[in-house]
Formats: structure tokens, sequence, C-alpha cells
């Protein structure tokens, strides 16, 4: 077994011989990526293993061991680490866990020392806890977050926000039911058959991949029939993850609409642009300015390239460019907004909407700040200057029932529907017009 270490901070470290015999558990958000992430770490000798358990075990025990004045995404990760743990099926002298960090002054911050009072609560202090971050906030001898495998992480991604953005599309309109998700299923093992090989995520075959998995979905056959399109948007973990949302994304193509999620790509360049902006509002190091510019520019080549395979095809919206979404903010918030999702949920709603995505859904978790201020904070004013907009926050905490969730999100669903009831009616009288003055001329 391998010898225990601590920093001089007093923290247990992840060794470099606890990378060979430990294995690593990550938590759920993103079923796509996060499976895509899990083989990249597997290529670079790391034993890694994905929890997916949504039970309402996970947040019985994350109530247990965080405080319930603690916001409900970290109720939840935590939860969902010390349950695996307690369920026997891991060896705690040879387990770690893997969590990331913003290094903002979001209470995201402090996940991995709420995780550790966590560990210590239930008795298993021996479990080591390792920070993935781009702050420099914990270093471990055993985990090494290089070039490379940042750029790898980053071409994952982007994978699979082109799978999420294509399978909500087909998916609503699709006429062999089912279809859509066997093709996902179909590219999700193709791309984790391909990691094991380092050749394979070379960018000129990932931009390659873009276009073939665009030609495929394109070859699915769609009713483009008018259908209430909803957007979901909020606190990264809540917009994403079925066990925050309690699977809302289901619910909506439950309810006949089809789904529409911004990216985490975006939010990946949000994180980035946001140490850009604090060198020109607050100033500070000249590298890391250089350094964000760099990786901003990185992702924008990517998405372009994703945008363009994704265009070839008239059936599918391709997303917007990040210095588009950066511009509709102008007006509404400043770039300085950068706690949680900044002003990144903001310019999400709206872009939203310019997209003729008019019902959106804001999740809002328990203890958020930087939500309520964002993303509900700012819904009066985006109706203000968008008439068109139906927005509805919704609560998600522990004390918060599915039920009255998707309730309200059924009386946002039945506005939609009425004012496209409305829309088609006023076409239809135009049409009937024109062919009037058609026949009187």
């Amino acid at each position: 077994m391998a010898k225990l270490v601590y920093g001089k901070d007093g923290r247990l470290l992840f060794t470099k011989e606890m990378k060979k015999e430990y294995t690593i558990l990550m938590p759920g958000m993103l079923p796509i990526h996060f499976s895509l992430l899990r083989e990249l770490l597997v290529l670079y000798g790391y034993r890694v293993e994905l929890l997916d358990y949504t039970g309402p075990e996970v947040i019985d025990t994350g109530l247990k061991y965080v405080h319930n004045d603690i916001c409900y995404p970290a109720q939840l990760v935590i939860g969902q680490f010390i349950h695996a743990l307690q369920s026997g099926k891991y060896d705690l002298n040879k387990t770690a866990l893997f969590i990331t960090q913003t290094g903002g002054g979001c209470r995201a911050s402090n996940y991995i020392h709420l995780l550790r009072k966590g560990l210590k609560a239930v008795g298993m202090e021996q479990v080591p806890v390792i920070s993935v971050n781009l702050s420099g906030m914990e270093k471990n001898p055993g985990f090494k977050l290089t070039l490379p495998l940042m750029l790898k992480m980053i071409y994952c991604c982007f994978y699979g926000d082109l799978l999420m953005l294509l399978a909500n599309r087909c998916r609503a309109y699709e006429v062999n039911k089912g279809e859509t998700d066997r093709l996902v299923k179909q590219w999700q093992e193709k791309l984790i058959s391909e990691i094991s090989n380092p050749m394979n995520l070379r960018y000129a075959y990932v931009k390659q991949n873009f276009s073939r998995i665009a030609a495929d979905f394109a070859r699915i056959e769609l009713k483009l029939e008018p259908k209430v399109r909803v957007g979901i948007v909020g606190e990264i973990y809540i917009k994403y993850a079925p066990l925050g949302n309690n699977h809302l994304e289901e619910f909506l193509e439950s309810e006949n609409c089809e789904v529409i999620i911004p990216g985490l790509m975006d939010f990946i360049s949000f994180k980035a642009d946001n140490r850009y902006s604090d060198a020109e509002l607050y100033g500070g190091r000249k590298i890391a300015r250089m350094v964000s510019k760099l990786l901003i520019d990185k992702l924008d080549i990517v998405k372009t390239d994703m945008r363009k395979a994704v265009s070839a095809y008239p059936q599918f919206e391709a997303p917007n460019s990040f210095s588009h979404l950066k511009e509709l903010v102008k007006g509404y918030v400043g770039y300085g907004n950068k706690m949680g999702e900044g002003w990144l949920l903001t310019g999400e709603m709206i872009e939203l909407i310019h997209e003729n995505v008019p019902n959106i859904v804001c999740t809002q978790p328990f203890g958020c700040l930087p939500n309520h201020v964002a993303g509900k904070g700012m819904i009066r004013l985006i109706k203000k200057n968008n008439p068109t907009a139906n927005i509805v926050a919704i609560d998600y905490d522990p004390g918060s029932t599915k039920v009255n969730q998707e309730n309200r999100i059924r009386l946002m669903l039945s506005n939609a529907r009425e004012q496209m009831r409305l829309q088609q009616e006023q076409k239809s009288e135009s049409k009937t017009q024109e062919k009037e003055t058609v026949s009187v001329s």
C-alpha cells in the first residue's frame, strides 16, 4: 500500500505511488463529456471510475455531512462521493476523489474543504482528494494537468458539446424513435475506443471527426413540425446534471419540446476570458493576460471548426461564437461580474431569445448568490428589452419537490404554446391576405 504523505499545509497528498495503485472517483455531471474525459485519464495512466448513481440516498448523505446552508450542488457532489465510499465497493485505502475547482469567489472553490471535512466526519481521512484547477491552488505529485492533457480534454469536451447539440435537435423530430440515442451511443463508444490511441487526439483528426459526426446525424430522418423550443440555463452543475435538476431534460422531452442547452465549452471560454478581463479591468501580470488570450484563441479555433461542421446541414443550427455571446451582454451587466456563471448566464438567455428560443428554464440552486444576481436578477431587464421572452426561474434544493418544479415549468409551457398558436394564426392570416391581394390584382 502506498505511504500516506502530507504537505506543508497538512493536507493528504496524492502521490506518484498512489497513481499506480489507487482508483480515482469522478462525480457525474455530463454523461457524454465525462465518459470521454474518463477514458482520456485512463490513457494517461490513471485508474478512474465515473459515479452515476442518482438515487435519493445521495442527497440524504449530502445533508448528513454538509451543512444545510451550503449550496445544493455541493451537497449533491459530496453526498455522491461519500455514498460511494460507504457502499463497500471500494478499498478505502486505495481510493481517491477527483474534484474540479474554479478558483473564484464562488463557494465551488470551497467544495474541496467541505469534502475533506465530510470525510473526517465519516472516518475516511485516509482518502486523498485531488483538486483539478488552473489556478495553482493545490498541487499533487501524482496528478499533473499538463498542456497536452489540457488540449485533449478540450477536444473531448467539444466532442461532448457536438453530440449533445445534434442529439437534442434530432431527438425532438426523429421519425424513427430511438434512432438518435442509438447513434449517440455508437459515437460515444467509437470515440472512447479511439482515445486509446494518442494519434487520434491530434487536432487534424478531431476536426475530421466533427464533420463525420455531423454527417452521421444528418442522415437521421426528421419531421420538422412546429414545436415549443425550450432552453436550459443556470448554475453549471444544476444545468447539466440529471441528479441536480431532477432529470429536467427528460421531462421537457416528455412534454413534446425541443430542448436546447448551451455547450460546456462556453463556460470554459468564460473562465479563460475572466483572467483576460481581470488584467484589463484591474491590472495584473502581462504573462497571465497573454496565456489567457492564447487559450481563448485556441478555443475559438476549435469552436469555429465545430460550427462549420454543423452549418453544412440546414436542419441543424450551429452555435454562435463566444465573442458574439460576450457582445450580447453589453448594456446588461459588466464583464467584471464573473462569480459563478456571472455574465455568461445573462448572455446565454439573451442568445437563446435571439435564436428564436424565447422559452427558458433558469435553474437556480439553493445558496447560489451569483445565479440569483446574474440569472433571476436579470430576467426583468431581459423581458423589458425582449418582449417575447418567456422565462421561468426554478429553485432546486433538498426541500423543493419535483411536482412543484414541474408544475411551474408546465405553466411556462402553457404560455409558450399559446404564443405559438397566435403566431401561427397571424401567419395564416397574412397568407390569406396575400392571396386576396393577388386575386384582386
